[in-house]
């Protein structure tokens, strides 16, 4: 290191240059890296889709999801846990790996068995859709279509055919079907009167068009010189032949199937409904996926929206909603702004306290600097800037002006005795160079704990302690190269200050000085106390331990969050009617709750909402959706407020209330709405989610039912609801065999029939119609009308025929219908059937909440029922515990850490212990801070508490080391803790009020999301205060020299240190004799504090 300085001097144009490429590298990488609201979270997920048109959830559990996720446990590796839930007519099984599990090998490992277990699953079943995502697939946009004048199926036929496909192009961007509208389809209507006229069943018409609708190439043939393609026309052109094939023959008279069914440009039943402002509408919803930028991703999104605009047909319009880029980018600018506020209050300090423009001239610069060689480092590691990092940095900023204030003021120093800058430069960095790096390892060393967590919270908090440690060492760097060099031209030789200063008008000087003076005054009167906290000494440590004692009775008033509330100006509420409710009739109920929320929350504030509502028509946007939608009876309403809204939560509040009173029969819930708190959840619905396991559902439900009960009671609960309905309206078909094998049916012809009347034959006998105008193939699906069956009287009265039945029947002939009740959605989690009760929380901490269900869970385990498998708390609660107790352990970590490098550097084990000792003090003003300013205990604070050990620490060992150095030379312990309170006060006081002024702009919590990492600086300043400032809070020069009188291992070090000089010592109560300086490499961090800052300051700007 030394060599680097002497580079510097003799070259000094070389780290001019490397500051210059700092400059470059730093910016473009600072361009070129993602920027995103947090991390990316790469906890690897594998969702596989099944699809059966019709299948009940009961069905599509026992017959698909339970046989897939049996034959997952057999071939694929690394499972952490698999959740199954099935709808009617789909199934998703989420597979979710351990950390660091190789996601293509598990890919090609659930691929495989995927396509395996096809064999077992039921007939004609369509091969499974198999995706990945992880936390941070979240919605960042959405695009909503509207036509005029467009029937609901062309508006979806452009969005899904025409807008989808350029957009899934853009780097990053996960586009789902689209949500609404209706899916364009070639629909052959029957007529079951017409039908049963004729004679023939929907089977039977199913079967001709499958016979006469082909897709079979005839081959070629050779004629002469020529080879000639032989084209049929065995699949018609224009959809509308259709209704010219025949479908039975007899006597010379021909059925057609226009006879009995009518061909249209239809659609499938409607079970998704969108609107936009109360207008009907078709959304597109943009998706996260991968570590790509949140912001580029919706750039690109706008550039292609743009393109589409002049390619779109007049009538359709395009609508951007939800765009979170706006919050984001607020967000991650808004930790930026507090960064380089931070900075240059830091450096105006710097100014205060030094009095010289040159020498906070040299720090400022380094600040900068530091900060873009952290970026550039973070680049080369792969890491986003997002919240988490530029917080980081922002948390760096108030200790990177350390290294170089203590190579600058020990260069003055050396100034001050007539040496030549030079000579003082080289003589400066010998001395500090090891401790320098000792202290390093003190600040860096409290992070290496946040490597070792698991989960959500490892994902965000590795990348913050990198960026703060990759600033540490990047300011270590410039201190030893480009300050020395910087120091070479702009510092120059000067005699030491003397108390008679020249005679000036220059209002800063004249400010500096009067600053001077106050300080003094100050200092005097904190002399004093400390006489008296000395004089009585077991006094004062018993008052101090008391008062720590009571400051951690504070802590279980604090409550505990997993990350701070945001005010993001957005509302996400989801709604179910009574179960079993028809989409047409909840979009009736759904338009009234929007003009009821019109009503409860201004118009003039509200300016978007968008309504979902039903099932959406593919699996994979059940996948990506994590509002709980479990059939055509639930909807989500998004809101977004406008500019200068009212708090929202205290909108969201008045909503809970009035809504549930004007809608009996409906069940709200207030899902989270931004992008923080969706990836936070990781697809939870709900930050409580209790879920029973059980191999009986009814139990099951039993059970949930009664927990359900009680934690109405509990103070806090609301939107508590179970997610599982088994109340599902179902008409039981009840077959007599016997009597149907009499007509000549089996089930097989009975069941074929009813797929083909009320599902469609889509399923079971797929054919396809090839629009050649647009080159798109549209599904062909015959299926009787719901209109014509919208009685009992007409579902016993539908045609059942086969080749081998003597007549046409009807249903009723044969089968009993009778009403029944079934599930409307099945859940397992690692095969075992799952009830889940979903909760949320409102005006107290989710600590205190959950801690009250596990309590009611607790008491109500005797009342379970022996099939009861477990009871589980899982959601934001399971991961807010984990990341705690990861947290907590990384404190105790870090404590841990930096008494073992005390003990290398003091060579002892009990002296490291008295430093120690003071840490207590600063968790006790980080218990009063947030107190005092009503915030809870979160995980952004903990990490504050662990920063703050190692700044709390250095500034320890500033004044155990020149108290011991004093106890060395005097031989009175009494007086040498004095002198060493009263030396050390300045420095240490200067320390702190650079990390504390550091830390005030991320700790007001200004713009947006700034409420995410505002816990984090009010920690880190309540640390620091009650170590040095507040007298309220016992600041640490006061109770570190009383624990030095109290403890007896203190022992004299074997050489005196740079501090006995006389430059030391002019402001000690006594003075000893001159010494020289022992080696820095013997005293570690001891010689780095005494060259950290100088009892004696600059006065003069110079």
């Amino acid at each position: 290191m030394i060599n680097l300085v002497r580079i510097a001097l003799t070259r000094p144009y070389t780290f001019v240059v490397a500051a210059v490429l700092i400059l470059i590298v730093g910016p473009l990488a600072a361009l070129r890296t993602p920027v995103d609201i947090f991390p990316e979270i790469r906890i690897p997920v594998i969702a596989v889709v099944w699809s059966y048109t019709g299948l009940p959830p009961d069905e599509m559990s026992g017959r698909v999801m339970l046989n897939f996720q049996r034959a997952l446990t057999t071939t694929v590796n690394d499972i952490e846990h698999i959740e199954g839930t099935s709808y009617t007519g789909v199934g998703i099984v989420k597979v979710f790996f351990q950390p660091g599990t190789d996601i293509r090998t598990a890919n090609a490992q659930v691929t495989a068995i995927a396509q395996t277990v096809l064999r077992q699953m039921p007939p004609n079943i369509t091969p499974p859709l198999i995706l990945n995502f992880n936390a941070s697939t979240v919605p960042i946009i959405q695009i909503a279509l509207a036509g005029k004048g467009m029937t609901e199926q062309a508006v979806f036929d452009i969005a899904i055919n025409t807008v989808r496909t350029p957009l899934v192009t853009v780097q990053g961007a996960a586009i789902p079907f689209p949500f609404g509208g209706k899916f364009r389809q070639i629909q052959i209507d029957l007529d079951p009167a017409a039908m049963q006229a004729r004679g023939l069943s929907a089977n039977d018409v199913a079967n001709a068009l499958a016979s006469q609708n082909l897709l079979t190439p005839a081959g070629t043939q050779k004629i002469g010189n020529f080879e000639y393609a032989i084209q049929l026309n065995n699949a018609p052109k224009d959809f509308n032949a259709l209704g010219d094939v025949p479908v039975f023959a007899k006597d010379g008279a021909v059925v057609y199937l226009r006879d009995v069914a009518q061909v249209r440009d239809g659609n499938p039943p409607q079970q998704n409904v969108v609107h936009v402002d109360g207008s009907r509408s078709v959304l597109l919803a943009v998706l996260k996926n991968g570590a790509t930028s949140t912001l580029s991703i919706i750039e690109g999104i706008k550039e292609k929206v743009i393109e589409l605009r002049k390619v779109l047909p007049e009538n359709v319009s395009l609508q951007l909603l939800g765009d979170q880029s706006l919050f984001v980018e607020g967000a991650v600018s808004g930790v930026a702004v507090e960064a380089v506020i931070a900075a240059v209050l830091t450096s105006l300090m710097i100014l205060l306290f030094l009095g010289s423009w040159r020498s906070t001239v040299i720090i400022a610069v380094s600040i900068p600097l530091a900060i873009l060689g952290s970026i550039a480092l973070l680049a080369a590691f792969g890491e986003t800037l997002n919240i988490m990092t530029l917080g980081g940095l922002a948390l760096a900023v108030g200790i990177l002006v350390d290294d170089a204030t203590v190579t600058i003021e020990n260069i003055n120093w050396h100034l001050e005795q007539g040496k030549d800058v030079e000579t003082a430069i080289m003589d400066g960095a010998r001395q500090i160079v090891t401790p320098a790096f000792v202290s390093l390892l003190c600040i860096c060393i409290v992070f290496v704990p946040m490597f070792f967590l698991e989960g959500v919270a490892g994902f965000l908090f590795v990348p913050m302690a990198e960026a703060v440690m990759f600033a540490m060492v990047c300011s270590f760097l410039l201190s030893r190269t480009l300050v020395p060099t910087m120091a070479n031209y702009l510092l120059k030789t000067h005699a030491a200050h003397g108390h008679d200063k020249p005679a000036t008008r220059n209002p800063l000087v004249l400010f500096q000085r009067g600053f001077e003076a106050r300080f003094e005054s100050f200092r005097g009167v904190y002399r004093d106390l400390l006489a008296m906290a000395l004089a009585s000494r077991k006094t004062f440590i018993a008052g101090f331990m008391a008062f720590v004692l009571a400051s951690f009775a504070l802590a279980p008033m604090l409550g505990r969050n997993f990350f701070p509330t945001v005010d993001a100006g957005l509302i996400l509420m989801h709604a179910r009617a009574p179960v079993g409710t028809r989409v047409e009739e909840s979009a009736n109920q759904f338009a009234g709750i929007q003009k009821a929320i019109r009503e409860i929350i201004p118009s003039r504030e509200i300016a978007a909402m968008v309504d979902n509502i039903g099932m959406p028509v593919s699996g994979i946007n059940l996948t990506y959706n994590n509002t709980g939608v479990i059939g055509p009876q639930d909807g989500d309403i998004q809101i977004k407020l406008g500019e200068g809204h009212g708090p929202t939560a205290e909108y969201v509040k008045e909503l809970r209330r009035q809504l549930p009173e004007r809608f009996p029969g409906f069940t709200f819930s207030f899902l989270p709405a931004d992008i923080i708190t969706q990836i936070l959840n990781f697809g939870a619905p709900s930050p409580i989610d209790i879920q029973v396991r059980t191999s009986d559902l009814a139990a099951g439900f039993e059970h949930a039912n009664r927990i359900l009960a009680r934690i109405r009671t509990i103070p806090g609960i609301v939107d508590a609801r179970i997610q599982q309905a088994r109340n599902a309206p179902v008409f039981a078909v009840d077959i007599d065999r016997t009597r149907a094998q009499y007509v000549g049916l089996t089930t097989r012809d009975v069941t074929n029939s009813l797929v083909v009347n009320l599902a469609g034959s889509g399923q079971v006998a797929p054919t396809y119609w090839l629009n050649p105008a647009n080159g798109i193939t549209y599904n062909i699906v015959m299926q009787t009308p719901q209109y014509r069956l919208d009685s009992l009287a007409s579902l016993n009265n539908l045609p059942i025929m086969a080749p081998a039945a003597t007549s046409l029947q009807v249903l009723g002939g044969f089968a009993d219908i009778r009403r029944d009740v079934g599930n409307a959605v099945v859940s397992q989690y690692d095969l075992q059937n799952m009830v889940q009760v979903y909760a949320g929380v409102q005006g107290r901490d989710l600590g205190a909440v959950a801690a009250d269900v596990r309590k009611v869970i607790a008491e109500l385990a005797p009342q379970a029922s022996p099939r009861i498998r477990a009871v589980k708390v899982q959601g934001q609660v399971k991961t807010m515990e984990s990341a705690f107790s990861g947290l907590l352990f990384g404190l105790l970590g870090a404590i841990v850490l930096i008494y073992l490098l005390i003990v290398v550097n003091f060579q002892s084990w009990s002296d490291p212990f008295v430093i120690i000792t003071a840490l207590p003090a600063a968790l006790a003003g980080i218990v009063w801070i947030l107190f005092a300013t009503d915030t809870t205990l979160s995980v952004p604070a903990l990490t504050g508490a662990i920063m703050c050990m190692g700044v709390a620490t250095a500034n320890s060992v500033l004044v155990i080391s020149f108290a011991r150095e004093r106890l060395a030379e005097l031989g009175d312990a009494t007086a040498a803790a004095l002198d060493a309170g009263f030396v050390r006060f300045r420095p240490v006081l200067m320390t702190a009020l650079a990390m504390i002024i550091g830390m005030t702009p991320m700790a007001l919590g200004l713009g947006e999301g700034g409420e995410q990492n505002a816990p984090l600086g009010r920690a880190v300043i309540g640390g620091l205060l009650a170590l040095t400032m507040s007298v309220a809070f016992v600041a640490e020069v006061f109770v570190v020299p009383a624990i030095i009188m109290m403890a007896p291992t203190v022992k004299a070090p074997r050489r005196a240190s740079i501090r006995s000089s006389p430059r030391f010592c002019r402001n000690s109560t006594i003075a000893g004799p001159k010494r020289q300086p022992r080696s820095a490499a013997r005293n570690g961090i001891q010689a780095y504090s005494a060259m950290a800052f100088r009892s004696k300051w600059r006065t003069v700007v110079r």
